[in-house]
């Protein structure tokens, strides 16, 4: 009987996640010829086709559904035995798989650096996506925690809230709605009130506060990513809402400030969470411990230039 090889089965789970040969190959750093080799010889040793030609790309037969299934649970179930003997002798190893919302991809870094810092033998695989993307990606087990505003729904999860999350309307400094007394939210939406994409954390955000307010929840733009709507609203092209941790680079530059209005910023919470049916490697359960434990000072010292300009604010906008 032949044997399987773990390249044979990672080949065949990326050729089904990219639905391409090319961009398997890519992912793996191997060519193109090296990856299809590998599925032809895990189709001589099961004795069936498991991809087909679908136009340009590689769809799986029902063979090869089945067989990527049981390549992905293989796979997992190596690492986590690797990461099971790395603790018997007391270090913490393996690859943290996590994914994150766009918006909390400025909140990473003073989480991973002092995590990965004292665990040298940890790798990191780090993928952030808008919400919808960061919940598919947990249902599919290709990440083993996710960090986002609001635990879906649409999973059953274990999630842990670990820090305070401020979001802010926003607009060049220059803009006119800076110099005006009292500004409303009617006065917000009439100066082109830029948002990102639908099921992203800031656009859900938004919606429910002005849900909340009574305002219909009509935009004048949507933009697909915070550096857009950074560059067009420093630009004087209107204003946006978006995370503070996404814009601490703006703000001590000046390209960017907070509207002086009541209730700016509003906050909203951080979850840290994994599939509640699911057993997570060792190396995942001790970040989620950490950022438990940690969070909340970690995000404090990050925004601390933030919360020190908004304490100086009159009483009236805070």
């Amino acid at each position: 009987m032949h044997h399987v090889s773990f390249r044979q089965l990672q080949s065949l789970v990326l050729v089904a996640r990219h639905e391409s040969v090319s961009r398997a190959a890519d992912a793996m750093h191997l060519t193109q010829p090296a990856v299809s080799l590998q599925l032809r010889t895990l189709e001589e040793i099961t004795g069936m086709a498991l991809t087909r030609k679908d136009g340009r790309n590689i769809q799986l037969t029902a063979a090869g559904e089945v067989m990527a299934d049981f390549s992905e649970r293989i796979l997992r179930l190596w690492e986590q035995a690797t990461d099971e003997l790395a603790a018997l002798q007391g270090v913490t190893s393996g690859t943290l798989r996590i994914g994150a919302v766009t918006t909390a991809e400025h909140l990473l870094p003073p989480l991973l650096v002092p995590f990965t810092l004292k665990r040298p033998d940890v790798r990191l695989k780090l993928q952030v996506g808008n919400r919808t993307e960061i919940i598919n990606m947990l249902a599919r087990h290709e990440i083993e925690l996710a960090i986002m505003g609001t635990p879906p729904r649409e999973l059953r999860t274990n999630a842990a809230r670990f820090a305070r999350h401020p979001m802010a309307f926003v607009a060049s400094p220059s803009h006119p709605l800076m110099k005006k007394k009292k500004i409303t939210l009617s006065d917000v939406m009439a100066a082109n009130l830029l948002v990102r994409e639908r099921g992203s954390g800031t656009r859900t955000a938004v919606e429910k506060l002005l849900r909340e307010e009574g305002h219909a929840a009509e935009f004048g733009s949507e933009v697909s990513s915070n550096e857009a709507i950074k560059r067009m609203v420093s630009a004087g092209l209107g204003v946006g809402f978006l995370s503070v941790h996404a814009c601490g680079l703006e703000f001590e530059t000046g390209l960017l400030a907070m509207l002086p209005m009541a209730h700016n910023p509003v906050e909203a919470d951080w979850h840290i969470m994994h599939l509640s049916d699911q057993a997570i490697p060792k190396v995942a359960a001790s970040f989620q411990d950490f950022v438990i434990e940690n969070g909340q000072e970690l995000v404090r010292k990050e925004l601390e230039s933030f919360y020190k300009q908004l304490r100086k604010r009159p009483a009236a906008y805070r």
